[in-house]
């Protein structure tokens, strides 16, 4: 059974910096597409970075370009979010999710984590 644990949300001040954590176990993930996505209060879920599990195909969303990096270690079985100069309208929770497609919609990534909260401050 597939499993993703996302870990490393919390309370920062703008600026700021974090790096979420996706851990990843029950399946085989070398084919598989990886994705970040976020939910604001209020607001649709939306994608925010997403990459083949190799590490190619990396790609952003416009909001987030220049300031964050998705990447992973394979020998951890993890999938990482580095964010950078955090914005308040960063503020969501942020889900990691899997799927076979290197694509930006929701309904493209069948396996999905509990999510984790990230509060930026102004």
């Amino acid at each position: 059974q597939v499993q993703l644990v996302e870990s490393g949300g919390g309370l920062v001040q703008a600026g700021d910096s974090l790096r979420l954590s996706c851990a990843t176990s029950g399946g085989t993930f070398s084919n598989s597409v990886m994705g970040w996505f976020r939910q604001a209060p209020g607001k649709e879920r939306e994608f925010v970075a997403r990459m083949r599990w190799s590490g190619l195909n990396r790609y952003y969303a416009d909001s987030v370009k220049g300031r964050f990096t998705i990447s992973r270690d394979a020998a951890k079985n993890t999938v990482y979010l580095q964010m950078n100069n955090l914005k308040p309208e960063d503020t969501a929770v942020y889900y990691c999710a899997a799927g076979i497609r290197l694509s930006p919609s929701l309904s493209d990534y069948p396996y999905w984590g509990q999510g984790t909260q990230v509060t930026v401050s102004s």
